[in-house]
């Protein structure tokens, strides 16, 4: 008998992180909830990195996620804007971690082939079809379609993970 699994998909960001909850079971889906994190950016940097901490570790004792993901980041050319980015990356992986879940990371192109079959897709692409594949969740903006196509695709590869992770 296949077992429900509940998780957590974050799409990191300092200004803006999604986050989408899925269970799956088996080949079947269901929405959960989603949303979008937003930082104080009139806050310093420590305490915007403390929202995220709370607010993720709010999201995870509301809903009970089993397993979490988390999107990997491209690194861009400001590197100021990078550095920060991988500071909030760290904290958004740290955070289910601390709750004791097993944190899976998937590129995004992974995750892009993953939901549309098409790693190269557009970000219209990719909601359309989380809209399509989880029809429950209604209208859903951008970061946190991202989020939710982080938790499907971690859906579909976590037990590849989990075979990998055991055997290395």
């Amino acid at each position: 008998m296949t077992q429900k699994v509940r998780i957590l998909g974050l799409d990191p960001g300092l200004k803006h992180t999604g986050y989408g909850i899925i269970d799956s079971c088996g080949h079947s889906l269901s929405h959960i909830a989603h949303g979008v994190i937003t930082t104080d950016a009139s806050l310093t940097l420590a305490q915007r990195l403390s929202q995220l901490f709370d607010k993720i570790s709010a999201i995870i004792q509301q809903y009970a996620p089993h397993e979490a993901a988390v999107e990997e980041t491209f690194v861009n050319m400001n590197a100021t804007s990078t550095l920060k980015l991988g500071m909030a990356r760290g904290v958004i992986l740290m955070t289910p971690a601390q709750f004791g879940l097993s944190v899976g990371e998937y590129s995004a192109n992974r995750v892009k082939k993953a939901v549309v079959g098409v790693g190269h897709a557009e970000k219209q692409q990719v909601a359309m079809m989380v809209q399509r594949l989880l029809p429950t969740a209604g209208h859903v903006i951008a970061d946190a379609a991202d989020a939710l196509a982080v938790a499907i695709c971690h859906a579909h590869f976590r037990n590849v993970q989990h075979l990998v992770s055991k055997s290395a």
